[in-house]
Protein backbone atom coordinates (compact mmCIF):
# COMPACT_ATOMS: atom_id res chain seq x y z
CA UNK A 1 0.00 0.00 0.00
CA UNK A 2 2.07 3.37 -1.51
CA UNK A 3 1.90 5.62 1.45
CA UNK A 4 1.62 9.32 1.61
CA UNK A 5 3.46 12.08 3.45
CA UNK A 6 0.51 13.22 5.44
CA UNK A 7 0.16 9.33 6.66
CA UNK A 8 3.80 9.57 7.80
CA UNK A 9 3.38 12.37 9.69
CA UNK A 10 3.28 12.31 13.61
CA UNK A 11 4.66 9.02 13.40
CA UNK A 12 1.37 7.39 12.87
CA UNK A 13 1.15 3.71 11.24
CA UNK A 14 0.32 3.49 7.51
CA UNK A 15 -3.24 2.59 6.62
CA UNK A 16 -4.05 -1.14 6.58
CA UNK A 17 -6.82 -2.89 4.89
CA UNK A 18 -9.51 -4.11 7.57
CA UNK A 19 -12.74 -5.76 7.04
CA UNK A 20 -16.02 -4.84 8.59
CA UNK A 21 -18.80 -6.91 10.02
CA UNK A 22 -20.99 -6.64 13.19
CA UNK A 23 -20.02 -6.39 16.70
CA UNK A 24 -21.88 -10.21 16.68
CA UNK A 25 -19.98 -11.72 14.16
CA UNK A 26 -16.29 -10.72 15.20
CA UNK A 27 -15.44 -13.88 17.41
CA UNK A 28 -16.29 -15.97 13.72
CA UNK A 29 -14.60 -13.37 11.71
CA UNK A 30 -11.99 -13.69 13.70
CA UNK A 31 -11.17 -17.15 13.79
CA UNK A 32 -11.74 -17.84 9.98
CA UNK A 33 -8.82 -15.11 9.39
CA UNK A 34 -6.72 -16.50 12.24
CA UNK A 35 -7.21 -20.09 10.38
CA UNK A 36 -6.58 -18.93 6.89
CA UNK A 37 -3.43 -16.69 8.35
CA UNK A 38 -5.07 -13.46 6.96
CA UNK A 39 -5.82 -11.89 10.22
CA UNK A 40 -3.32 -8.62 10.64
CA UNK A 41 -1.95 -8.73 14.90
CA UNK A 42 -0.18 -5.57 14.59
CA UNK A 43 -3.10 -3.35 15.39
CA UNK A 44 -5.90 -3.39 17.15
CA UNK A 45 -10.02 -4.38 15.74
CA UNK A 46 -11.33 -1.05 15.52
CA UNK A 47 -14.88 -0.07 16.50
CA UNK A 48 -16.27 2.23 13.78
CA UNK A 49 -18.42 5.21 14.14
CA UNK A 50 -21.67 3.03 12.61
CA UNK A 51 -21.15 0.32 15.46
CA UNK A 52 -19.64 -2.06 13.10
CA UNK A 53 -16.28 -3.62 13.61
CA UNK A 54 -12.88 -3.67 11.78
CA UNK A 55 -10.08 -6.57 11.76
CA UNK A 56 -7.07 -5.72 10.13
CA UNK A 57 -5.86 -8.22 7.59
CA UNK A 58 -2.82 -8.78 5.49
CA UNK A 59 -1.79 -7.70 2.65
CA UNK A 60 -3.66 -4.76 0.20
CA UNK A 61 -6.56 -6.15 0.06
CA UNK A 62 -8.90 -9.63 0.63
CA UNK A 63 -9.48 -12.00 -2.63
CA UNK A 64 -13.30 -12.09 -3.11
CA UNK A 65 -13.41 -16.13 -2.32
CA UNK A 66 -12.51 -15.20 1.31
CA UNK A 67 -14.95 -12.47 1.33
CA UNK A 68 -17.99 -14.88 0.13
CA UNK A 69 -16.74 -17.80 2.34
CA UNK A 70 -17.32 -15.43 5.50
CA UNK A 71 -20.95 -13.65 3.86
CA UNK A 72 -21.99 -17.56 3.17
CA UNK A 73 -20.85 -19.83 5.19
CA UNK A 74 -19.51 -18.02 8.51
CA UNK A 75 -21.53 -16.19 9.43
CA UNK A 76 -24.79 -16.20 6.87
CA UNK A 77 -26.63 -13.05 6.61
CA UNK A 78 -23.39 -10.80 8.14
CA UNK A 79 -22.60 -7.23 6.70
CA UNK A 80 -18.35 -8.11 4.94
CA UNK A 81 -16.83 -4.96 3.29
CA UNK A 82 -13.29 -3.84 3.34
CA UNK A 83 -12.43 -0.64 4.04
CA UNK A 84 -8.83 1.25 5.04
CA UNK A 85 -8.15 2.20 8.59
CA UNK A 86 -6.01 5.21 8.09
CA UNK A 87 -4.70 5.19 11.06
CA UNK A 88 -4.86 2.56 12.69
CA UNK A 89 -3.77 1.89 16.51
CA UNK A 90 -0.80 -0.47 17.62
CA UNK A 91 -1.82 -3.74 19.58
CA UNK A 92 -0.96 -3.89 22.93
CA UNK A 93 1.70 -6.51 22.08
CA UNK A 94 2.79 -4.33 19.54
CA UNK A 95 3.66 -1.75 21.26
CA UNK A 96 5.96 -3.44 23.96
CA UNK A 97 7.83 -4.27 20.64
CA UNK A 98 11.68 -2.94 20.33
CA UNK A 99 11.88 -0.89 16.93
CA UNK A 100 13.85 -3.63 15.46
CA UNK A 101 11.25 -6.36 16.77
CA UNK A 102 8.66 -3.84 15.46
CA UNK A 103 9.93 -3.22 12.03
CA UNK A 104 10.86 -7.50 11.40
CA UNK A 105 6.95 -7.62 11.77
CA UNK A 106 5.62 -4.85 9.96
CA UNK A 107 7.87 -5.82 7.21
CA UNK A 108 7.17 -9.89 7.08
CA UNK A 109 3.56 -8.65 7.15
CA UNK A 110 4.05 -6.43 4.00
CA UNK A 111 6.02 -9.01 2.44
CA UNK A 112 4.02 -12.04 3.25
CA UNK A 113 0.63 -9.88 1.99
CA UNK A 114 2.49 -9.52 -1.52
CA UNK A 115 2.75 -13.41 -1.82
CA UNK A 116 6.21 -13.62 -1.01
CA UNK A 117 7.53 -16.42 1.11
CA UNK A 118 9.11 -15.02 4.45
CA UNK A 119 12.44 -16.80 5.25
CA UNK A 120 15.36 -16.85 8.09
CA UNK A 121 17.51 -14.74 5.26
CA UNK A 122 15.23 -12.53 4.93
CA UNK A 123 14.71 -11.47 8.65
CA UNK A 124 18.48 -12.30 8.88
CA UNK A 125 19.19 -9.45 6.37
CA UNK A 126 16.88 -7.26 8.23
CA UNK A 127 18.29 -4.23 10.28
CA UNK A 128 19.05 -4.19 13.90
CA UNK A 129 20.94 -0.40 14.25
CA UNK A 130 20.63 2.53 12.73
CA UNK A 131 20.93 6.52 13.21
CA UNK A 132 17.93 8.28 13.91
CA UNK A 133 18.56 12.53 12.35
CA UNK A 134 14.86 13.62 13.00
CA UNK A 135 12.72 12.35 10.70
CA UNK A 136 15.61 10.86 8.49
CA UNK A 137 16.83 7.46 9.07
CA UNK A 138 20.51 6.00 7.92
CA UNK A 139 20.51 2.71 7.20
CA UNK A 140 24.02 0.32 7.93
CA UNK A 141 25.66 -0.87 4.80
CA UNK A 142 25.25 -4.63 5.80
CA UNK A 143 21.21 -4.90 5.79
CA UNK A 144 18.88 -4.93 2.66
CA UNK A 145 21.33 -7.05 0.17
CA UNK A 146 19.32 -9.94 -0.56
CA UNK A 147 18.26 -10.15 -4.08
CA UNK A 148 14.55 -10.82 -3.07
CA UNK A 149 14.07 -6.88 -1.88
CA UNK A 150 14.71 -5.53 -5.41
CA UNK A 151 11.47 -6.72 -6.69
CA UNK A 152 9.86 -5.20 -3.66
CA UNK A 153 11.41 -1.40 -4.24
CA UNK A 154 10.09 0.93 -3.93
CA UNK A 155 7.21 0.16 -1.46
CA UNK A 156 9.19 -1.52 0.56
CA UNK A 157 10.92 1.74 1.97
CA UNK A 158 7.73 3.19 2.93
CA UNK A 159 6.90 0.14 4.80
CA UNK A 160 10.18 0.47 6.75
CA UNK A 161 9.76 3.88 7.55
CA UNK A 162 6.15 3.45 8.60
CA UNK A 163 7.39 0.76 11.06
CA UNK A 164 10.19 3.16 12.57
CA UNK A 165 7.80 6.30 12.29
CA UNK A 166 10.13 8.41 10.07
CA UNK A 167 9.31 10.24 6.43
CA UNK A 168 13.20 9.62 5.10
CA UNK A 169 15.28 6.69 4.58
CA UNK A 170 18.25 6.43 3.02
CA UNK A 171 21.51 3.75 3.60
CA UNK A 172 24.89 4.08 4.09
CA UNK A 173 27.42 2.53 2.33
CA UNK A 174 31.58 2.58 2.29
CA UNK A 175 33.04 6.03 3.30
CA UNK A 176 34.89 7.13 -0.37
CA UNK A 177 38.63 7.03 -0.71
CA UNK A 178 38.73 10.61 -1.64
CA UNK A 179 40.46 12.23 1.17
CA UNK A 180 37.45 14.10 1.69
CA UNK A 181 35.81 11.38 3.57
CA UNK A 182 32.69 11.61 1.29
CA UNK A 183 29.99 8.92 2.80
CA UNK A 184 29.08 7.19 -0.10
CA UNK A 185 24.85 7.10 1.05
CA UNK A 186 21.71 6.57 -0.78
CA UNK A 187 18.66 8.22 -0.41
CA UNK A 188 15.97 5.40 -0.15
CA UNK A 189 12.87 7.62 0.30
CA UNK A 190 12.38 11.47 0.79
CA UNK A 191 13.19 14.32 -1.04
CA UNK A 192 16.10 15.39 -0.05
CA UNK A 193 18.95 13.98 2.55
CA UNK A 194 19.72 17.67 4.68
CA UNK A 195 19.18 17.02 8.49
CA UNK A 196 19.50 18.71 11.61
CA UNK A 197 21.17 17.30 14.93
CA UNK A 198 21.71 19.07 18.05
CA UNK A 199 24.41 17.90 20.39
CA UNK A 200 25.68 20.18 23.78
CA UNK A 201 22.95 23.26 22.62
CA UNK A 202 24.76 23.15 19.17
CA UNK A 203 22.86 23.13 16.04
CA UNK A 204 24.44 20.86 13.26
CA UNK A 205 22.84 21.24 9.80
CA UNK A 206 24.45 18.95 6.94
CA UNK A 207 23.11 16.56 3.75
CA UNK A 208 24.15 12.99 5.50
CA UNK A 209 24.54 11.93 1.27
CA UNK A 210 27.21 14.42 1.32
CA UNK A 211 28.81 14.62 4.66
CA UNK A 212 30.02 12.60 7.98
CA UNK A 213 28.75 12.97 11.17
CA UNK A 214 29.77 11.07 14.23
CA UNK A 215 27.44 10.29 16.93
CA UNK A 216 30.94 8.34 18.34
CA UNK A 217 32.85 11.67 18.93
CA UNK A 218 30.03 13.09 21.62
CA UNK A 219 32.41 12.54 24.28
CA UNK A 220 35.23 14.51 22.63
CA UNK A 221 32.90 17.18 21.92
CA UNK A 222 31.81 17.58 25.44
CA UNK A 223 35.68 17.47 26.35
CA UNK A 224 36.63 20.39 24.27
CA UNK A 225 33.47 22.26 24.93
CA UNK A 226 35.04 22.20 28.49
CA UNK A 227 38.79 23.27 27.73
CA UNK A 228 39.88 26.72 28.78
CA UNK A 229 39.88 28.71 25.51
CA UNK A 230 39.33 32.00 26.42
CA UNK A 231 41.19 34.69 24.16
CA UNK A 232 43.11 31.75 21.81
CA UNK A 233 43.26 31.57 18.23
CA UNK A 234 42.94 28.34 17.31
CA UNK A 235 43.67 26.16 14.28
CA UNK A 236 41.11 23.08 13.39
CA UNK A 237 42.71 21.55 10.27
CA UNK A 238 40.01 19.17 9.48
CA UNK A 239 36.87 21.24 10.40
CA UNK A 240 33.97 19.34 8.13
CA UNK A 241 30.75 20.67 9.15
CA UNK A 242 32.11 22.04 12.49
CA UNK A 243 32.07 18.82 14.67
CA UNK A 244 34.99 20.87 16.71
CA UNK A 245 35.03 24.46 15.42
CA UNK A 246 31.28 24.89 17.06
CA UNK A 247 32.18 23.82 20.58
CA UNK A 248 35.49 25.68 20.70
CA UNK A 249 33.38 28.60 19.28
CA UNK A 250 30.57 28.37 21.10
CA UNK A 251 31.52 26.97 24.69
CA UNK A 252 35.29 26.63 25.02
CA UNK A 253 35.32 30.73 24.68
CA UNK A 254 38.16 30.91 21.60
CA UNK A 255 38.37 33.74 20.64
CA UNK A 256 38.89 32.81 16.88
CA UNK A 257 39.00 29.49 14.73
CA UNK A 258 40.55 29.49 11.51
CA UNK A 259 38.75 26.08 9.80
CA UNK A 260 40.63 24.05 7.24
CA UNK A 261 38.16 22.01 4.77
CA UNK A 262 38.22 20.72 1.57
CA UNK A 263 35.18 18.77 1.21
CA UNK A 264 33.03 21.64 -0.59
CA UNK A 265 29.47 20.18 0.62
CA UNK A 266 31.14 20.58 4.14
CA UNK A 267 32.37 23.97 3.96
CA UNK A 268 28.72 24.74 2.23
CA UNK A 269 27.61 23.32 5.94
CA UNK A 270 30.00 24.42 7.72
CA UNK A 271 29.24 28.16 7.09
CA UNK A 272 25.81 27.73 7.45
CA UNK A 273 26.35 25.91 11.08
CA UNK A 274 28.60 28.82 11.85
CA UNK A 275 25.12 31.12 10.95
CA UNK A 276 23.10 29.19 12.73
CA UNK A 277 25.27 29.35 16.10
CA UNK A 278 25.66 33.02 16.02
CA UNK A 279 29.60 32.53 15.57
CA UNK A 280 30.47 33.44 12.33
CA UNK A 281 32.06 36.33 13.04
CA UNK A 282 35.11 34.78 14.80
CA UNK A 283 35.58 32.33 12.59
CA UNK A 284 37.31 32.13 8.69
CA UNK A 285 37.11 29.11 6.74
CA UNK A 286 40.14 28.08 4.75
CA UNK A 287 38.81 25.90 1.76
CA UNK A 288 41.02 23.53 -0.03
CA UNK A 289 44.24 20.98 1.16
CA UNK A 290 45.65 22.61 4.30
CA UNK A 291 48.80 21.58 3.74
CA UNK A 292 49.03 24.64 1.27
CA UNK A 293 47.65 26.31 3.98
CA UNK A 294 49.97 29.68 4.56
CA UNK A 295 49.21 30.60 8.31
CA UNK A 296 52.19 30.41 10.22
CA UNK A 297 53.21 31.28 13.88
CA UNK A 298 49.63 32.00 15.28
CA UNK A 299 47.87 29.40 16.90
CA UNK A 300 47.82 29.14 20.37
CA UNK A 301 45.94 25.78 20.07
CA UNK A 302 45.68 23.15 17.11
CA UNK A 303 43.12 20.50 16.48
CA UNK A 304 44.03 17.48 14.43
CA UNK A 305 40.63 15.45 13.97
CA UNK A 306 41.53 13.05 11.35
CA UNK A 307 41.41 9.36 11.63
CA UNK A 308 42.59 6.62 11.06
CA UNK A 309 45.97 9.49 11.76
CA UNK A 310 46.24 13.16 10.99
CA UNK A 311 50.14 12.36 10.26
CA UNK A 312 49.96 14.49 6.92
CA UNK A 313 49.14 17.78 9.01
CA UNK A 314 51.48 17.62 11.61
CA UNK A 315 54.23 20.12 9.76
CA UNK A 316 51.29 22.41 9.04
CA UNK A 317 50.12 22.15 12.69
CA UNK A 318 53.91 22.86 14.25
CA UNK A 319 53.76 25.60 11.61
CA UNK A 320 50.85 27.59 13.03
CA UNK A 321 51.61 27.11 16.71
CA UNK A 322 53.43 30.42 17.44
CA UNK A 323 56.68 30.60 17.52
CA UNK A 324 56.87 32.96 20.51
CA UNK A 325 54.90 31.17 22.94
CA UNK A 326 53.90 27.62 21.57
CA UNK A 327 50.73 25.86 22.14
CA UNK A 328 48.75 22.39 22.69
CA UNK A 329 48.27 20.51 19.62
CA UNK A 330 45.00 17.62 19.91
CA UNK A 331 45.82 15.22 17.77
CA UNK A 332 43.48 11.91 16.52
CA UNK A 333 44.84 8.73 15.84
CA UNK A 334 43.13 4.82 15.44
CA UNK A 335 45.58 2.84 17.57
CA UNK A 336 45.65 -0.97 17.58
CA UNK A 337 46.01 -2.77 20.45
CA UNK A 338 45.74 -6.86 21.56
CA UNK A 339 43.49 -8.85 23.64
CA UNK A 340 46.49 -9.73 26.56
CA UNK A 341 48.21 -6.90 26.36
CA UNK A 342 46.28 -4.50 28.08
CA UNK A 343 47.71 -3.22 31.28
CA UNK A 344 44.59 -2.82 33.75
CA UNK A 345 44.34 -0.62 36.74
CA UNK A 346 44.97 -2.23 40.13
CA UNK A 347 42.23 -3.03 42.45
CA UNK A 348 38.99 -3.02 40.23
CA UNK A 349 37.99 -4.98 37.22
CA UNK A 350 35.10 -2.61 36.79
CA UNK A 351 37.38 0.51 36.31
CA UNK A 352 37.73 0.20 32.93
CA UNK A 353 34.26 0.18 32.23
CA UNK A 354 33.90 3.52 34.15
CA UNK A 355 36.21 5.05 32.83
CA UNK A 356 35.20 4.82 29.31
CA UNK A 357 31.28 5.39 29.76
CA UNK A 358 32.71 9.09 31.31
CA UNK A 359 33.88 11.63 29.17
CA UNK A 360 34.96 13.39 32.52
CA UNK A 361 37.38 10.41 33.52
CA UNK A 362 40.44 11.57 31.86
CA UNK A 363 44.26 10.57 32.02
CA UNK A 364 45.59 13.85 32.97
CA UNK A 365 49.14 14.84 33.83
CA UNK A 366 49.36 18.14 35.79
CA UNK A 367 53.02 17.87 36.16
CA UNK A 368 55.07 20.61 34.52
CA UNK A 369 58.83 20.07 34.58
CA UNK A 370 61.26 17.49 32.81
CA UNK A 371 62.22 16.15 35.99
CA UNK A 372 59.32 14.60 36.77
CA UNK A 373 58.43 13.09 33.05
CA UNK A 374 59.47 9.51 34.55
CA UNK A 375 56.67 9.91 37.59
CA UNK A 376 54.12 11.05 34.96
CA UNK A 377 54.67 8.23 32.73
CA UNK A 378 54.37 5.76 35.19
CA UNK A 379 50.86 7.72 36.46
CA UNK A 380 49.94 7.31 32.61
CA UNK A 381 50.46 3.75 32.24
CA UNK A 382 48.75 3.10 35.49
CA UNK A 383 45.61 3.82 33.56
CA UNK A 384 45.61 3.65 30.47
CA UNK A 385 46.53 0.66 27.48
CA UNK A 386 50.71 0.57 26.66
CA UNK A 387 49.85 0.64 23.58
CA UNK A 388 48.17 4.29 23.49
CA UNK A 389 51.38 5.15 26.05
CA UNK A 390 54.17 4.10 23.02
CA UNK A 391 52.16 6.04 19.95
CA UNK A 392 51.67 8.94 22.08
CA UNK A 393 55.46 9.16 23.05
CA UNK A 394 56.39 7.74 19.70
CA UNK A 395 53.97 10.81 18.03
CA UNK A 396 55.58 13.40 20.66
CA UNK A 397 59.21 12.59 19.56
CA UNK A 398 57.86 13.19 15.87
CA UNK A 399 56.48 16.34 16.83
CA UNK A 400 59.34 17.85 18.99
CA UNK A 401 61.20 17.17 15.69
CA UNK A 402 58.96 18.62 13.07
CA UNK A 403 58.85 22.01 15.35
CA UNK A 404 63.07 22.33 15.44
CA UNK A 405 62.76 21.76 11.54
CA UNK A 406 59.55 24.53 11.22
CA UNK A 407 61.03 27.03 13.44
CA UNK A 408 64.65 26.70 13.20
CA UNK A 409 65.34 26.39 17.20
CA UNK A 410 64.48 23.35 19.95
CA UNK A 411 60.87 23.02 21.41
CA UNK A 412 60.35 20.85 24.48
CA UNK A 413 56.97 18.69 23.96
CA UNK A 414 55.21 17.32 27.04
CA UNK A 415 52.13 14.54 27.34
CA UNK A 416 49.44 16.51 28.95
CA UNK A 417 46.57 14.09 28.52
CA UNK A 418 45.21 10.77 26.12
CA UNK A 419 41.67 10.54 26.30
CA UNK A 420 40.03 7.21 24.69
CA UNK A 421 36.98 8.41 22.45
CA UNK A 422 35.83 5.54 21.04
CA UNK A 423 36.06 1.40 20.29
CA UNK A 424 36.68 2.02 16.26
CA UNK A 425 36.55 -1.39 15.74
CA UNK A 426 38.08 -4.63 17.17
CA UNK A 427 41.51 -3.83 19.23
CA UNK A 428 41.30 -0.64 17.17
CA UNK A 429 40.75 2.61 19.93
CA UNK A 430 40.35 6.11 18.45
CA UNK A 431 42.26 8.11 20.85
CA UNK A 432 43.27 11.99 21.16
CA UNK A 433 46.67 12.88 22.45
CA UNK A 434 47.06 16.68 24.04
CA UNK A 435 50.40 17.61 23.76
CA UNK A 436 51.97 20.97 24.70
CA UNK A 437 54.74 22.40 22.55
CA UNK A 438 56.69 25.21 23.79
CA UNK A 439 59.51 26.59 22.33
CA UNK A 440 63.15 26.60 24.56
CA UNK A 441 64.50 29.52 25.21
CA UNK A 442 68.75 29.72 24.45
CA UNK A 443 69.27 32.44 26.91
CA UNK A 444 68.78 31.86 30.97
CA UNK A 445 68.68 34.91 33.36
CA UNK A 446 70.33 34.33 37.14
CA UNK A 447 70.74 36.23 40.47
CA UNK A 448 74.27 37.21 40.47
CA UNK A 449 75.43 38.71 43.94
CA UNK A 450 76.54 41.82 44.27
CA UNK A 451 80.79 42.27 43.46
CA UNK A 452 80.72 39.21 41.02
CA UNK A 453 83.42 40.07 37.90
CA UNK A 454 81.34 41.84 35.07
CA UNK A 455 80.09 39.61 32.48
CA UNK A 456 81.35 40.70 30.16
CA UNK A 457 85.17 39.45 31.36
CA UNK A 458 83.90 36.22 32.01
CA UNK A 459 81.05 35.15 30.15
CA UNK A 460 79.55 37.20 26.65
CA UNK A 461 76.66 39.07 28.24
CA UNK A 462 75.26 42.57 27.75
CA UNK A 463 77.55 44.56 27.69
CA UNK A 464 77.53 47.75 30.78
CA UNK A 465 73.94 46.75 31.36
CA UNK A 466 72.14 45.88 34.80
CA UNK A 467 69.01 44.41 35.81
CA UNK A 468 68.28 46.25 39.35
CA UNK A 469 66.58 44.59 42.04
CA UNK A 470 66.29 44.63 45.99
CA UNK A 471 69.30 42.98 47.55
CA UNK A 472 71.42 42.53 44.62
CA UNK A 473 71.68 42.93 41.06
CA UNK A 474 70.55 40.66 38.10
CA UNK A 475 73.17 40.20 35.18
CA UNK A 476 72.15 37.98 32.33
CA UNK A 477 74.60 35.12 31.74
CA UNK A 478 74.85 33.03 28.04
CA UNK A 479 75.00 29.40 29.28
CA UNK A 480 77.43 26.86 27.23
CA UNK A 481 74.68 25.19 25.47
CA UNK A 482 74.50 21.32 26.56
CA UNK A 483 71.99 18.55 26.39
CA UNK A 484 68.32 19.45 27.85
CA UNK A 485 66.51 16.89 29.30
CA UNK A 486 63.45 18.24 28.89
CA UNK A 487 63.36 19.15 25.28
CA UNK A 488 63.83 15.61 23.55
CA UNK A 489 67.94 15.91 23.90
CA UNK A 490 68.12 19.33 21.53
CA UNK A 491 70.75 21.45 22.59
CA UNK A 492 69.67 24.27 24.59
CA UNK A 493 70.05 26.77 27.68
CA UNK A 494 66.51 26.05 29.09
Amino acid sequence: MRRSNMDRAGGKSAAVVAVVTEPRFTQRYREYLEKQKLLERQHRVEKMPDGTVALPVLGESLHEQHLRELRNRVAPGSTCVLTQLLNPVLSKKAQACSPAQRLCLEVRRWVEGRGVTWSAQLEADLPRSWQRHGDLLLLSEDCFQAKQWRNLEPELWETVASALDVQRLAKRGRVSPDGTRTPAVSLLLGDHGWVEHVDNGIRYKFDVTQCMFSFGNITEKLRVASLPCAGEVLVDLYAGIGYFTLPFLVHAGAAFVHACEWNPHAVVALRNNLELNGVADRCQIHFGDNRKLKLSSIADRVNLGLIPSSEEGWPIACQTLRQDAGGILHIHQNVESFPGKTLQPPGSSEMEKEYWSSPQQMITNQLKNGAARDSRRKMLSATTKPEWQRWAEAAESRIATLLQQVHGKPWKTQILHIQPVKSYAPHVDHIVLDLECRPCPLYSFLQAPAGWPDPEETFSGTKGKRLKGSGGSMRPYKFNPGICKSSKGFLCGH
